[in-house]
């Protein structure tokens, strides 16, 4: 996983409530357990929309998804997080999101960020023109305007995302005393070593 500390660039107003992972991601991608290509069929029931901002180029590329609440509910798939970051997204802003879609998203590098609907309002006008800022040190999103908009991470998955950090990362950061722990087992009963 690739740390993450600032997020900046557009990003997709998309404003809509109860965004659930078969809208992120329908459940025919599932076949898969490669993460590569699954941004193409991501949000495919809203790219089926007539000017979905999905495929306006103005928002091509854009990191950012500022979505409604309740962003991640229904089933818990993980290809999710794989779809918006295989689409280039690496932070989510919402006033709520589902626990285990915001659990998966930290997993694999993404920043959702909760703030209150009024910020949601302000910054879903902002990013029809104009780029927004996700400061993961300082745990502001900031906009050209002057805008800032504190949000609070749980500090544990705020260390994991400035890291880089999944699962495999924080115990190959153990490394070292595993290696002591193993060590010390070995010498201290050696028939559970053979």
């Amino acid at each position: 996983m690739k740390p993450v500390s600032t997020v900046q660039g557009r990003a997709y107003p998309l404003g809509r409530k109860n965004i659930d992972t078969d809208v992120i991601i329908p459940a025919h991608y599932l076949k898969t357990i490669s993460r590569a290509g699954l941004g193409k069929g991501a949000f495919e029931t809203i790219r089926a929309e007539p000017g979905n901002l999905f495929d306006d180029p103005a928002y091509a590329g854009a990191p950012i998804i500022i979505a409604g609440d309740n962003f991640g509910c229904g089933s818990s798939r993980e290809h999710a997080a794989w779809a918006l970051l295989d689409m280039g997204v690496t932070a989510v802003i919402a006033p709520s999101f589902s626990d285990i879609f915001s659990g998966n998203a930290v997993k694999n590098g993404i920043v959702p960020v909760v703030l209150p609907q009024d910020a949601i309002d302000r910054l879903l006008e902002v990013a029809k023109g104009q780029p927004i800022t996700v400061d993961l040190e300082t745990c502001t999103v900031t906009t050209p305007y002057q805008d800032r908009f504190a949000f609070e991470l749980d500090p544990f998955r705020r260390d994991c995302l400035l890291g880089g950090l999944d699962e495999v990362g924080l115990t190959l950061a153990q490394d070292a005393k595993i290696a002591g722990y193993e060590a010390r087992i070995a010498a201290e009963r050696p028939w559970l070593a053979a």
